[in-house]
């Protein structure tokens, strides 16, 4: 009778066990993902969250949509203050200053046997800090040059060549500025990739920027005066991403401007004329330019890291990257999936393939360190002052090279 009992109650208990456990695993979690973009960027993040619930219908991701200089402005705050989102984007230039928000992912990717192997290794390194994987990507690539075809051939001139030059790219800028209309949109990271492009170095040798040396100088300079002496192109306002230059582009008013893969559906947006696309100008020596890419990683501090992980895996997922890639807001870091960028999303754009494959092959190292995201804001603050003319650009890369450690 005894045994009896003590079998029924054990039995009991186990059973009660299991059902605690599998209330526990379908419990309902909602996760805060936070994400940059715009206005037409809400719809297509939302098509990513619900992504997750189709394959974990207990967990529901909500995207928190900020602007790009709003972003990473937020981004310190938020983690201080302990509000930071469970899901965080993150760009590979920055995770040297924020990479201790983010949860090590290599233990997770052991214990479920995911292989990293499917994305481009040089965007797992970016979003890496001393070999160890803090985010997963949604895409990768190179600055590019985006060009209106029509206009090119309105006034006469070649189509930009693989190899061209400053001196091409000038001369083409200030054809092209006739009307109204200008030959070139300016923002504030053409001040980082155009002088790389040229040659130039923002570091010293030991890792630490030098923003004022002669060659970063001197190549600052020739971008800026494309705007500030030749009127090539508009100022952009102080603190303002990319879009006012990708609007610029896509209505017509201005003929050429400079951003990634990722920008293809900024581009296209509203566009009634031919595209194409090609390689940064280089300067007297060899073409090179700098690659990078963005992605997800789990917060640190968040209270549901395992969801969180499991979400992440089905945003950087195959579905995830054919919808990024087809819309033009990725080339994917899922080396599988890139297909759809060029198939689909730049299908009727010139030069895609070739430039894409140009630029990987002449890239040089991305350097960074902990202080990246303090130097791209304070570009993006105070460069207008030398498009402006109340600054010169050594002025402003003093004012610039001041206020970094």
């Amino acid at each position: 009778m005894k045994l009896s009992l003590i079998l029924a109650t054990a039995a009991l208990v186990g059973t009660s066990a299991f059902a605690i456990q599998v209330q526990a695993q379908d419990a309902p979690v909602e996760l805060k993902w936070q994400m940059w973009g715009d206005q037409q960027d809400q719809a297509l993040w939302q098509s990513l969250a619900d992504l997750v619930t189709v394959e974990y219908p207990n967990i529901k991701v909500t995207p928190q949509i900020s602007g790009w200089t709003d972003y990473w402005t937020r981004l310190p705050v938020l983690a201080s203050s302990g509000e930071i989102a469970d899901i965080v984007a993150m760009q590979s230039m920055r995770m040297p200053s924020f990479y201790s928000i983010l949860e090590p992912l290599d233990s997770y990717f052991a214990s479920d046997s995911f292989d990293t192997k499917v994305f481009e290794s040089s965007i797992i390194s970016g979003l890496s800090h001393d070999g160890t994987v803090y985010g997963l990507p949604y895409d990768v690539g190179p600055w590019l040059v985006f060009y209106n075809r029509d206009k090119f051939k309105a006034a006469g001139l070649a189509e930009p060549a693989l190899d061209w030059t400053f001196a091409d790219f000038k001369a083409a800028a200030e054809k092209l500025t006739v009307d109204g209309n200008y030959g070139y949109a300016t923002q504030a990271f053409d001040y980082i990739s155009g002088p790389v492009a040229l040659g130039a170095e923002y570091f010293n040798d030991g890792n630490q920027f030098d923003v004022t040396n002669a060659g970063y100088a001197d190549a600052v300079g020739k971008y800026v005066d494309l705007t500030a002496v030749d009127k090539t192109s508009p100022v952009f306002a102080s603190g303002a991403g990319a879009v006012q230059a990708s609007g610029r582009f896509a209505s017509g008013n201005a003929a050429m401007y400079i951003d990634g893969p990722w920008s293809m559906i900024s581009a296209a947006q509203g566009a009634d004329f031919e595209m194409g696309i090609a390689p940064l100008p280089r300067g007297d020596g060899e073409s090179r330019f700098i690659t990078a890419g963005s992605g997800f990683g789990v917060a640190a501090a968040g209270k549901h890291k395992e969801e969180a992980y499991k979400a992440l895996k089905v945003l950087t997922g195959p579905k995830a990257a054919e919808i990024l890639a087809s819309a033009g807001r990725a080339l994917p870091g899922r080396l599988a999936e890139q297909h759809f960028w060029y198939d689909v999303a730049a299908k009727d754009v010139k030069g895609t393939r070739e430039t894409l494959e140009y630029s990987f092959a002449h890239s040089t190292p991305f350097r960074l360190n902990e202080n990246w995201n303090e130097f791209e804001n304070l570009i993006t603050q105070y460069m207008p002052l030398a498009l402006n003319g109340d600054k010169t650009t050594a002025e402003v890369l003093s004012d610039i090279q001041s206020q970094l450690p």
